[in-house]
C-alpha cells in the first residue's frame, strides 16, 4: 500500500455515509470516509465506512471483484478510503436497526485507499475506558468518535438558533475587541505585550462590558455576539481560561424586557434542541429567600427540602450547645428529611448506622455536629429530646410541617455560615437519597442581589457583579447614608448601610446551575462616581482604569442593561455532558494546559526581544 500521491479526482464522494436508504437501491454511488470496523467472514470483506454523517456497510466481496477484495484485505481501522459501488439490500436475518443505514449495503466496484492510519491510541467508540489526559492528547482522535460529534453538532445547533432568534428581535451581532485596555476587577487579566508600544500591555477581555455599553451610547439599542472571553484564574470542570459567552445589551429597557426576551431564547432553544417546550414566566425568587430557604444563589428546585430557621424555638432550652450558640449571636437552621413513598411502599426508617452516615455528610459540608428528631406518632423522638419542653418540640414539629417518619435534622452556626452549610447539605441528601428529579427542568430567575459584598481580609466592599451595576432606585438612601458614614469615620465596616444595598441584577438558573446573569447598568456619570466611591476607586483610578467609558457617558448614554449566557455551560446541560471540556472542541485542563499542542510553550529568546522581555 505504498502510495505517495493519493488524488480524489473520480472518486469524490456522491453521498456521505448516512445517507443512503432503500429508495437508493441499484444506485452506483462514492462513499468517503474512515474504515470504522472491519470484518473479514473468510471470503467475503465487511468494513463499515464513517464519517460524521453516520455509517455504511461495505461489501468486498472476491466472486464479484478480485482485485479490489485483495486490496481490501490490507485495511486497517482508521484508514481513509474511497469505493464506488452499487447499493443494494441487505440480506434477510442482516438489518441493523440501530443504523439510518442499516438497511442497504454498498457492493464495491473500485476501492482507493487515501491514506493508512497507525493503530490509534484508544478505540474510537461511544464509550471508552481510558483518562482525559490520553483523550485531550489525541484530541483529534477523539473527536472522531459519536458522542463527540454529537455534542458539537448540538452546540452548532445551538449558536444558529441564537442568531436566528435575536436577529427576529432587530438585534445586531457586533464584534467587539480581543486586545483591550487592562481593568483589573474581578479575575486576573491575560497580558499581551505589545512590539510596537515597548513596556506597555493590551489585555484580554473577561468579558465585552465596557465595549457593549460603548455600543448603546453609540445607539445601537440591541446588541448581542457569540464571543471568547479570557480569565486568568483556578480552573473547575466548568471553568476554562477561555469561554464562550451569548453576550447581549438593550437599550431604554427595564428588567422585564431582559426577562422576557432571556425566556424567549430558552423557550427557543429547549423546542430546537430538547424538542419540549417550557412555560413561561419563568418564578422568581429574591437573593434573600434562595439564600435562606435553600442555602444558594442557584437553587436546584426539582426537589424540596427547605431550609428553616428555628432559633427563636430553640431558644431557652436546656440544649447547651443550641442555647451557648444562640446566646452568641448563632442561629440554629435545618430540614426535615421528608419520609418518601417509592411504589406505594413507604422508605423504612432510617437506621442508626444510615443516620450516622448522614450526620458525616454534615460535617463534610461544614456542620460541626447534627442532632436529629425522629417525627414518631404523637410525639418526637430524639437523644436530645429531654433538654426540651414540649411545647418546643411541638412547635419544632409545626415549623417543619413534619409527619410520622420524617426526620428533621439541626445544626448550629454564625449567621454568614449556616445556610451555605446548609445548602450544600440539602443537595447531598437530595443526591443520597435520590430525591433530585433527572426527568425535571427546573428554570428560575434569582432576583435582588446585594449589590456590594464585604471582604472582612480586606476591611472593604467589593462589587458582586461588576463595578457598573445599578442599584436599586427605593435603596438609593442607603447608599448616600453609607457614604457619609464613611466619610465621618474614614473607615468601612461591614454594617455600613451600603451593604444593604439590593442591586438591579438577575441570574438565570437551571437546575441548580447559573446559565446566565445580568443586570441593568449605571449610565449617569454621577452615581457611577458613588459606585466607585463605595468600592474605593478614586477619581484617578477610575479615570486610569474606565475613562473612555466614563467620557462617553458625559455625550447623552441611554439607560441600558442586558445579561451574558454561558454558552459552554449551556451547551453541557443540554447534552447531558459532565464537564464543559467535553463540549468544546480544544478544550484545556484544569491546569490551564493544551496537551495536544503543548501550550503554553517557551518561546525563542529573538520573540523576547523584539517585546523587551526578559524572563526570570
Amino acid at each position: 500500500m505504498s502510495q505517495t500521491t493519493v488524488s480524489l479526482r473520480g472518486k469524490k464522494r456522491t453521498h456521505t455515509c448516512g445517507e443512503l436508504r432503500v429508495k437508493n437501491i441499484n444506485e452506483k454511488v462514492t462513499l468517503n470516509g474512515w474504515v470504522d470496523r472491519r470484518r473479514d467472514l473468510g471470503g467475503v470483506i465487511f468494513i463499515d465506512l464513517r464519517d460524521r454523517y453516520g455509517k455504511t456497510q461495505v461489501v468486498f466481496a472476491p466472486q464479484h471483484n478480485e482485485p479490489v477484495y485483495q486490496i481490501a484485505k490490507q485495511l486497517r481501522s482508521e484508514d481513509v478510503i474511497a469505493v464506488v459501488g452499487k447499493v443494494g439490500n441487505r440480506p434477510t436475518g442482516t438489518i441493523n436497526q440501530n443504523l439510518l443505514t442499516g438497511e442497504i449495503e454498498v457492493l464495491a466496484d473500485d476501492l482507493l485507499i487515501l491514506n493508512e492510519a497507525e493503530t490509534p491510541p484508544f478505540p474510537i467508540d461511544s464509550e471508552i475506558d481510558t483518562s482525559e489526559e490520553l483523550r485531550l492528547k489525541y484530541r483529534y482522535i477523539d473527536l472522531r468518535r459519536e458522542p463527540m460529534q454529537r455534542n458539537l453538532q448540538i452546540r452548532h445547533k445551538m449558536a444558529q438558533a441564537v442568531r436566528r432568534y435575536m436577529d427576529g428581535l432587530n438585534f445586531m451581532e457586533i464584534e467587539t475587541p480581543f486586545l483591550m485596555k487592562s481593568t483589573p476587577e474581578g479575575a486576573r487579566d491575560y497580558l499581551v505585550p505589545s512590539r510596537i508600544h515597548h513596556g506597555k500591555f493590551y489585555a484580554l477581555p473577561q468579558s465585552p462590558q465596557t465595549y457593549k455599553q460603548i455600543l448603546m451610547v453609540s445607539g445601537f439599542d440591541r446588541y448581542f455576539q457569540i464571543v471568547k472571553c479570557f480569565r486568568d484564574e483556578d480552573l473547575r470542570a466548568d471553568r476554562q481560561p477561555e469561554f464562550t459567552q451569548i453576550d447581549i445589551e438593550m437599550s431604554f429597557i427595564l428588567e422585564e424586557d431582559i426577562y422576557q426576551m432571556a425566556e424567549g431564547l430558552m423557550k427557543t432553544l429547549f423546542k430546537e434542541v430538547k424538542g419540549i417546550g417550557i412555560e413561561t414566566p419563568l418564578r422568581r425568587m429574591s437573593y434573600d429567600e434562595a439564600m435562606t430557604k435553600y442555602g444558594s444563589d442557584k437553587p436546584d428546585l426539582r426537589f424540596e427540602l427547605p431550609v428553616e430557621n428555628v432559633t427563636e424555638i430553640m431558644r431557652g432550652s436546656e440544649f447547651k450547645i443550641f442555647e451557648s450558640n444562640i446566646r452568641s449571636g448563632n442561629l440554629v437552621c435545618g430540614i426535615n428529611l421528608k419520609h418518601q413513598v417509592d411504589d406505594s411502599t413507604r422508605r423504612a426508617e432510617l437506621s442508626r448506622k444510615q443516620i450516622d452516615e448522614v450526620t458525616e455528610i454534615a460535617k463534610s459540608c461544614g456542620a460541626a455536629g447534627l442532632v436529629h428528631f425522629k417525627v414518631i406518632a404523637d410525639s418526637i423522638d430524639s437523644p436530645t429530646a429531654k433538654y426540651f419542653i414540649p411545647e418546643q418540640l411541638k412547635n419544632l414539629r409545626e415549623k417543619f410541617t413534619a409527619e410520622t417518619g420524617d426526620l428533621i435534622l439541626l445544626i448550629t452556626q454564625p449567621r454568614e455560615k449556616i445556610f451555605q452549610t446548609l445548602g450544600q447539605f440539602r443537595l447531598e441528601l437530595g443526591k443520597k437519597f435520590n430525591l433530585i428529579d433527572q426527568n425535571k427542568n427546573s428554570l428560575l430567575w434569582v432576583t435582588e442581589f446585594p449589590l456590594l459584598e464585604w471582604s472582612e481580609d480586606e476591611k472593604r466592599f467589593a462589587a458582586m457583579h461588576h463595578p457598573f451595576t445599578s442599584p436599586k432606585d427605593e435603596d438609593a438612601v442607603k447608599l448616600e447614608e453609607g457614604l457619609k458614614e464613611f466619610k465621618e469615620k474614614k473607615e468601612w465596616s461591614s454594617d455600613n448601610p451600603v451593604g444593604k444595598v439590593r442591586a438591579r441584577a438577575y441570574d438565570l438558573v437551571w437546575n441548580g446551575n447559573e446559565i446566565a446573569g445580568g443586570s441593568i447598568r449605571i449610565f449617569h456619570p454621577e452615581l457611577q462616581q458613588k459606585m466607585f466611591s463605595c468600592l474605593g476607586i478614586s477619581e484617578e483610578d477610575a479615570r486610569r482604569k474606565f475613562g473612555f467609558l466614563l467620557e462617553a457617558f458625559k455625550f447623552g448614554a441611554p439607560p441600558h442593561g442586558g445579561i451574558a449566557f454561558g454558552f459552554d455551560r449551556l451547551v453541557m446541560l443540554f447534552t447531558g455532558s459532565k464537564s464543559i471540556r467535553d463540549v468544546i472542541a480544544f478544550p484545556k485542563t484544569s491546569s490551564a494546559m493544551s496537551l495536544m499542542d503543548e501550550a503554553p510553550s517557551e518561546v525563542g529568546q529573538d520573540q523576547l526581544n523584539e517585546l523587551h522581555l526578559k524572563v526570570i
